[in-house]
């Protein structure tokens, strides 16, 4: 299991709620699915390291500041001798390849993820060097899509293509590599460095109004959800959830959307829709929330 592990950011988590919600402006769209493909192309890699058989600690999703400057990496891996970074990209079908940038068929222009690798590393030295941490960095940017293909690469690029990964990590299990104490602290320390919160998200403005109300699909999103006794059930894809999961679920994706708002009975019932019952909701915050205040005053908080 990795040291760190990666959990999907809060802003994903708004856009993806946004965009089953509301309309998205067609940048706000492309910039979340930008969000979701890159998410799932970390997952994948994170896959991969997870049968690693060497000793290591991983650590996913870094965010440090050194100086003035803020980065980022992708998978971390701290190994006996050597620290290894990746920068994981999740690409799909063909690019040809330039120093600066990398282009589409349709001689669209991407950067070449190298620049981005490249100032992590030099970050990643710099904080290395304030904090006497000596162990030499390695870095490698990680094409994860098996429909990917770059051509006039050159052979000496930090890359690893998706029909080298199962070579690379076999060479990274054959690598000698105990891990003691220092090796823990190391790994401990740099979770400690690491910034909880991104600078760099980006969200649109929205309102309570513009969000579309009624409790959704755990499964597969549809708002097309009926209570049946205790149960919601999707009538779309057949998932069914308890009325209190389903009712809690959707409240902290309100609650997410909207920190500031005051939860309280009439919001929540709102909020979902589908239940009927304002008492039912009641029960449900009452058995899962702490209540503050009394009477028409009255709003509920996280236990």
């Amino acid at each position: 299991m990795a040291f760190k592990q990666r959990y999907e950011s809060d802003e994903l988590k708004i856009l993806r709620s946004l965009d089953n919600r509301m309309v998205l402006s067609p940048s706000d769209k492309q910039h979340y699915l930008n969000l979701k493909k890159g998410y799932e192309g970390e997952v994948m890699f994170d896959e991969m390291t997870e049968k690693l058989k060497c000793e290591c600690h991983i650590l996913n999703d870094l965010l440090f500041k050194v100086n003035s400057s803020t980065f980022q990496i992708d998978s971390l891996i701290i190994m006996q001798g050597q620290i290894h970074i990746f920068e994981v990209k999740n690409y799909a079908g063909n690019l040809i390849y330039g120093d600066d940038y990398f282009k589409t068929e349709a001689n669209t222009e991407i950067q070449n993820p190298q620049h981005q690798l490249n100032r992590s590393e030099v970050f990643l030295r710099q904080l290395f060097q304030i904090h006497k941490i000596k162990l030499p960095i390695e870095a490698q940017v990680v094409f994860i899509n098996p429909e990917y293909t770059l051509y006039q690469c050159p052979l000496n690029k930090p890359f690893i293509f998706p029909t080298q990964l199962d070579r690379y990590f076999q060479k990274l299990n054959q690598t000698p590599s105990k891990l003691n104490e220092n090796h823990m602290r190391l790994a401990e320390k740099l979770i400690l460095m690491h910034i909880k919160k991104s600078p760099y998200t980006q969200l649109p403005l929205y309102t309570y109004e513009q969000q579309k109300k009624g409790i959704t699909c755990f499964s597969c999103d549809s708002f097309s959800v009926r209570v049946n006794n205790r149960k919601c059930v999707c009538e779309d894809c057949g998932y069914e959830e308890s009325v209190e999961s389903a009712v809690m679920r959707n409240l902290r994706e309100m609650v997410l959307l909207f920190p500031e708002m005051k939860v309280t009975t009439n919001l929540v019932h709102e909020w979902c829709q589908v239940i009927e019952s304002k008492k039912r909701i009641s029960r449900v915050l009452e058995k899962n929330m702490k209540i503050v205040g009394m009477g028409q005053w009255a709003y509920y908080v996280e236990k």
